[in-house]
């Protein structure tokens, strides 16, 4: 019989099929504490990460943006308050635990956007339909992310920016530092604070196997997306990709 083909998780292989399961696990688990612990990993500077990339999208009213794996709607909220009047932030999410978190907290802010629960390899909107398309913290999460890339350059217009910010390979003098505080801190702060560091040992693990900075950069030219650039935040711990449809 044929062998199912295998993928990462973490640092394990596992069967492709099987990885969308535990990487569901995951988020289902960490939901409730998900801003919480962005907060605490972060000292807080996802947020000023995030404001970047929103400065770099650069929008105006009436544009039409999708933000994929949303989250907790960090992006889709300071999204919303840009494309107004007559624009629209759709919001996507493959996990129900965390599409929901996110729907809440945009409720509660007075934002409302429509949310999505799909898979990001397989967007059910048509073609040349946004302005924007954005994932922030999800790319590595993603099976097939050459799939992913191809289809979000297939829903954006002709001239339409994808803007990808993930973590990235920091620079040679931090690495060792870095390391530490993502496999002997981060773990116990995620049993501490959310009750489970499993979940947050997979996200270290992740992010080792997550494309470095040029490697990212290829996959999207090779999805046909032109102008690719990055940008470097906080040494390299994490890097904003920026690529346009041509």
């Amino acid at each position: 019989m044929p062998t199912e083909p295998t993928t990462h998780f973490g640092f394990e292989t596992v069967a492709e099929g099987d990885k969308a399961r535990r990487v569901a696990e995951v988020f289902d688990s960490v939901a409730p504490r998900y801003d919480l612990m962005n907060d605490l990993m972060s000292a807080g500077l996802h947020r000023v990460w995030k404001a970047f990339t929103v400065q770099l999208a650069g929008l105006r009213p009436g544009q039409r943006v999708l933000d994929v794996a949303s989250g907790t709607g960090d992006l889709a909220r300071a999204f919303a308050q840009r494309v107004q009047p007559g624009g629209m932030v759709v919001a996507t999410d493959i996990n129900g635990a965390m599409l929901d978190e996110g729907r809440r907290r945009l409720l509660d802010a007075g934002v409302c956007v429509p949310a999505v629960q799909c898979d990001a390899e397989q967007l059910p909107f048509a073609d040349a339909s946004f302005d924007r398309v954005s994932v922030a913290f999800g790319l590595r999460n993603m099976t097939h992310k050459d799939a992913a890339l191809a289809e979000f350059r297939r829903v954006l217009r002709p001239g339409g920016k994808l803007l990808v910010l993930e973590f990235s390979r920091p620079w040679e003098p931090v690495r060792p530092l870095y390391d530490w505080y993502s496999f002997q801190v981060l773990p116990r702060l995620g049993r501490l604070v959310a009750g489970d560091a499993g979940s947050y040992r997979y996200l270290a693990e992740s992010i080792r196997k997550h494309p470095d900075q040029a490697t990212l950069k290829t996959m999207m030219e090779q999805a046909g997306f032109v102008g690719v650039q990055w940008y470097n935040l906080s040494a390299g711990v994490v890097a904003l990709h920026v690529g346009m449809r041509g």
